[in-house]
């Protein structure tokens, strides 16, 4: 025993070196991939950062000296930028607002048992299917035409008729978000129902709730987090359109519904302004990563209640 007891422990081989070569190995194949996703967007972002830091004006090209902030003090600075923030807090809370509720009303339709349910969940996501620009070109030409538009016709019998594109751009541009967005929070809500223990449902009616009382006090604080995350990722996406107001309204009349991205579209290609719209595009990266901070803690909260 003295003798066996004696004996110098077996060191294995360098474990330290095999776990890390274990993890480096696993880690090989993502790393195109990494290198792609650098060379796509985070070399471009540091050229626009560069960008930001001069006076270059494409239609004069002498240009270019560096003049450090003085860009992101005249886009502060800048009446057309102020109302562009506006016009985008304005489009994206009511955007995202407005397909939440719609979700949220629609998720619980489709949570019963009805004839035809496969068809009309089909049918209610096919909008989120549609390519933004085709919908917006649709929309202009078919729904909000003055004349052969199907909302004045379908409003026509309550005596309501209006040039919509041009008297109410903000609204119009509101109103093909939601009619866009709302199969998208319809889904992250309807998985949130049907992830819902029936037994606790249960529990509720036998407990003599009824059908209202059951979802303001055990389905909606359920849905708390899903609705959450919809929200966010919502407003990720909201913030950055496009489509709908360059095919739409182009950002009129008067640039009564020009949001951000538009207005960086304006200061690059309209103005051919670079620095300013570089500085500019700064300024919304920077704010898009902190909504994307918080969407990212709440996903992960989300994963680590359900583990």
């Amino acid at each position: 025993m003295t003798a066996q007891s004696s004996k110098a422990p077996v060191r294995r081989p360098d474990a330290g070196a095999l776990t890390r070569a274990q993890r480096w190995g696993r880690r090989a194949p993502l790393l195109p991939a990494l290198l792609f996703v650098i060379a796509l967007t985070q070399v471009p972002f540091l050229f626009t950062v560069y960008y930001s830091t001069q006076g270059r004006n494409l239609l004069r090209p002498d240009s270019g000296e560096f003049v450090g902030l003085a860009n992101y003090a005249k886009v502060l600075a800048e009446p057309h930028f102020r109302n562009a923030v506006a016009n985008t807090v304005v489009l994206t809370v009511s955007a995202v607002a407005l397909s939440m509720l719609l979700g949220i009303a629609l998720a619980v339709l489709l949570d019963q048992r009805f004839a035809g349910r496969a068809v009309v969940r089909t049918m209610l996501i096919t909008p989120f299917l549609v390519m933004p620009a085709a919908a917006a070109l649709l929309w202009k030409t078919s729904m909000y035409h003055p004349v052969f538009g199907l909302v004045n016709w379908a409003l026509s019998p309550f005596g309501i008729s209006a040039d919509w594109v041009s008297q109410y751009p903000l609204l119009s541009i509101i109103a093909v978000l939601t009619w866009q967005w709302t199969p998208f929070m319809m889904l992250i809500v309807l998985a949130g129902l049907q992830s819902q223990s029936p037994e606790v449902l249960e529990a509720a009616r036998v407990d003599g709730a009824g059908s209202w009382a059951t979802f303001r006090r055990v389905t909606f604080p359920h849905l708390r987090r899903f609705i959450e995350l919809g929200i966010l990722l919502g407003t990720i996406y909201v913030v950055q359109t496009f489509d709908a107001i360059f095919m739409i309204t182009q950002g009129g009349p008067g640039q009564a519904s020009t949001n951000l991205p538009y207005f960086i579209y304006l200061q690059a290609f309209r103005a051919f302004d670079v620095g300013e719209a570089a500085a500019a595009g700064v300024i919304v990266v920077a704010a898009t990563i902190a909504i994307a901070m918080f969407a990212l803690r709440v996903i992960s909260n989300l994963f680590e209640e359900e583990s």
